[in-house]
């Protein structure tokens, strides 16, 4: 089992969802998030002041998935997130050792589904 972390920008999020249903991935869990990274940040004049702007606007989309899906999973959030330009953003897959469903108490990779 995998946890998969991707940042996108938020423009991107209907892109990457639909990649994710055509790869039949449906579960996710989705976040409004800010930070920065290569792409730094961008400065901005509203009412004649200049301000600098560091902290930009991304989207968080976790899933949890059965090794079997780790490919697909990266493959679509690619696919529908990139543009090619910096500030498309990072995909973090890390090791899940334990997934508790609460309704049945299910564990493991059943309880991911």
């Amino acid at each position: 089992m995998k946890m998969i972390t991707a940042i996108i920008q938020p423009q991107k999020l209907p892109d990457v969802k639909q990649a994710l249903i055509d790869a039949d991935v449906h579960k996710m869990t989705v976040s409004n998030v800010i930070g920065c990274g290569q792409q730094g940040g961008y400065t901005e004049t509203y009412r004649g002041a200049i301000s600098e702007v560091s902290l930009i606007k991304k989207v968080r989309i976790e899933i949890a998935v059965n090794d079997n899906f780790v490919e697909p999973t990266i493959e679509a959030i690619i696919k529908g997130a990139r543009t090619g330009k910096i500030g498309d953003g990072k995909i973090f897959v890390t090791d899940l050792p334990r997934c508790i469903r609460i309704r049945t108490g299910e564990e493991g990779n059943d309880a991911i589904g």
